[in-house]
This record gives structure tokens, sequence and C-alpha cells, in this order.
């Protein structure tokens, strides 16, 4: 004989049309051909209050019985008032509808209500007369100690969570960031989290598209860059800082020496940084409201791409300032000579992660280096509190 017991609660598209879920319990005697089971089994309907309408059970004899349950008519199930599991806990503790009162700070006419619902629910009338005080009945008895566990865990997953140990938490995070984010700050972030969270691993990812789809599926954590179309509306995001783009060549070269004209730039070789293969960007932008044109002779798909050719040609780049800094040793760096397009560079996560409290303290944490200005180190208490 298999004896399969089933409790859940179902809101999931496999189920359509079952709100809630309840407790199955169906016995299927093994020497029942599968043909025989899912005859039976498929005669088999709950009440309508129990929100199934069909049950389909196949038994392969000795593999495990497989139960899947759909609904063809949309039914309800009324849901579980967790406030009586709470009240059923003090009464059973107390023995004694006063004092569970007292303790729940209810009026005695509110926990005889309370009293009725769950003897109505239960189907047991938990409390009884013996003399002039109540006794609990067997069923109570038997249900005290499951009920006081369920309570506390219970209350433990509704309360606020405690504030974590950052010595003691073992976890890894994947970060998807901008190009240069590495090179520039992941060197202070990978020694400021090993200080304060030895625990804690963290994964680089370049940041090639603007898409949400990782942020929304989990593959990855936390983002930094710039918000673009197709970013997600529900993303959570916070400004790190506002970049702006200058000038890179070779030490050396002709625009190394005296002062440069917008003139100057647009008639020098350029090298575009563009990912998604353009052919124009927003110093070009800019560049044409002076009625001018660079010249662009290579097209690369990142920052230090784009460096690495300035380093041994002639080429000129144009890069983000802050987003480049430790890139640029050994370069000569200039201010565009004219308005140069800046970018508000953010930090990005999906709501889901927005009140954990070890990515609350990361993400604090790289606010704080990105920007810092002083060389201070961020406070591990600081970064856990702080607004995010």
């Amino acid at each position: 004989m298999i004896s399969i017991f089933v409790l859940g609660f179902w809101q999931e598209p496999e189920f359509p049309g079952i709100a809630v879920g309840g407790v199955l319990h169906v016995v299927i005697f093994r020497f029942l051909s599968s043909v025989v089971v899912k005859s039976i089994c498929g005669r088999i309907s709950l009440r309508k209050t129990h929100g199934l309408h069909v049950i389909n059970a196949y038994d392969a004899i000795s593999a495990d019985v497989a139960i899947t349950m759909t609904s063809s008519q949309s039914y309800s199930m009324p849901t579980p008032d967790l406030n009586l599991l709470i009240t059923l806990n003090v009464l059973l503790d107390e023995g004694n509808v006063a004092r569970a009162a007292r303790r729940l700070k209810l009026s005695p006419s509110a926990m005889s209500r309370a009293l009725a619902r769950l003897r109505e629910t239960m189907g047991d009338p938990l409390l009884v007369r013996a003399g002039r005080g109540l006794v609990l009945t067997p069923r109570a008895l038997e249900l005290r100690e499951s009920v006081a566990r369920l309570s506390q865990d219970v209350q433990a997953v509704l309360r606020p969570a405690e504030q974590i140990d950052l010595k003691r938490i073992v976890r890894t995070f994947t970060l998807r960031t901008s190009d240069g984010f590495v090179e520039n700050f992941g060197a202070e972030l990978v020694e400021w989290v090993s200080r304060d969270a030895p625990g804690i691993r963290l994964r680089f990812m370049q940041r090639t598209t603007r898409d949400s789809l990782a942020l929304r599926n989990g593959s990855v954590d936390l983002e930094t860059g710039v918000i673009g179309d197709e970013t997600g509306p529900e993303v959570r995001v916070r400004a790190l800082f506002n970049d702006r783009f200058i000038g890179v060549v070779r030490m050396g070269h002709p625009l190394s020496a005296g002062d440069i004209t917008a003139v100057d730039y647009a008639a020098a070789r350029h090298v575009l940084m563009s990912r998604r293969g353009l052919d124009k960007g927003l110093v070009d932008d800019a560049l044409k409201i002076l009625g001018l044109e660079r010249k662009i002779v290579a097209t690369v798909d990142g920052f230090a791409a784009a460096l690495a050719l300035t380093r041994s040609t002639d080429l000129v780049a144009a890069v983000p300032e802050r987003h480049t800094e430790n890139l640029r040793k050994g370069l000569f760096s200039f201010a565009l000579p004219f308005p140069a397009p800046e970018i508000k560079v953010l930090m990005l996560w999906h709501p889901r992660m927005h009140g954990d409290q070890a990515h609350r303290w990361l993400r604090e944490c790289i606010r704080e280096i990105c920007g810092r200005k002083d060389g201070k180190q961020p406070d591990a208490a600081n970064c856990i509190h702080a607004p995010s």
C-alpha cells in the first residue's frame, strides 16, 4: 500500500485557478495496475472549497507515485489566519482563557470569539470543563509542542532581520561592472571586503549590455554603469559619481605639447570605443555643434583596448576620466578643448535584493569607495546602517 500526504500552498502557473492549497490523503494499493490507479484517482475530487477539481495520480509500481493537481474551474480556499496560530499557542501554553487573554492583550469577549473560531476550524473543543477549571483535550495536548514550534518559526520569519555579523557571513556576490571599474576601484573594494567580511567573495563580470535580465534572474547581484533603454523600470539605482570625457595620447604625441584647440583635436586620428559597434559617439555629437568632425580610424569595444592603442600609435582616445585613472598611467591626458560630455555612473540592483543586509552593506561600501576623496576607508558599521 502506498500512502501519500500532500500539504502546501500553491500560487504557481503550474496550478492554474488554485488560490491556496489544501491537504490531501490518497491511499493506493501497490498491487493495482497503473491503469486502475489512473481510473481510481481520476474520479477523486475534493470539495470545491478545497480549491481543487481533478487529481491525477500515476503509479509505475516500482517507481514513486507522482501526483499532479489541476483545476478546470477557479475555486478559492480560505486563507489560514496566522493570528489563530499565535492564539492557539498561548491557549495551549496557559490552559486558561483568562490568562491567555491577558497575555495576548485581548478582551475576554475577543478571546472567547477566538477560541470559538479555533474550535470550529479544528473540529475539537481544545479546552473542556473539569470541575471549576478547564483542561486540554487529548488533541490539544498532542498539538501543544508542534504548535509552539510553528508559532516560534512564524514569529521569527515575520520579525525584522537581526544585524548581520560580517565576520561570520559566507557568501559570493556577482558584480557586473562597467569598463574600467575593476581596474580603478576593484583593488580597494576587494581589500576592504576582505578586511571587514573575510567570508565574502566577489565575482566580477564585464557589463557588455544594459539589459536587466541578469539582475532579474539572480545571476548578477549588482551592476555599475549607466542606464540604457533596455534597463528594466523596476531596477533600483543609486548615483555613484559623475564622470567626464577627457583626451588621452601617448607621451611625445604632437597634442601633448602646447595648447590644444578644437580644430587641432578634430584634425588628429582617433580611436572610438563602442560596445555596440557604432561609428559615432558623445564626443562626435559635441564636435558637430562646433561644425567639426574627427577622423576615426579604429573602433574597439572597451576603454582598456582604446588606451592600449594610444600607447604605441598616434591615435587619440576619449575616455571617462575617473573610470580610467589607473589605466592612463604613463599616458598624456588633457581636458577636451570644447564642452566635454558627461555621464552619470550608477549602481543598479533588483528590488528583490534591496532589503538584504549583506547586499546593502556591499552597496554602501561601493558608494563610499567611488565617492571617497580623502583616502579614508569606509567603516563596516556605517556601511550597514547608512541609507540605500
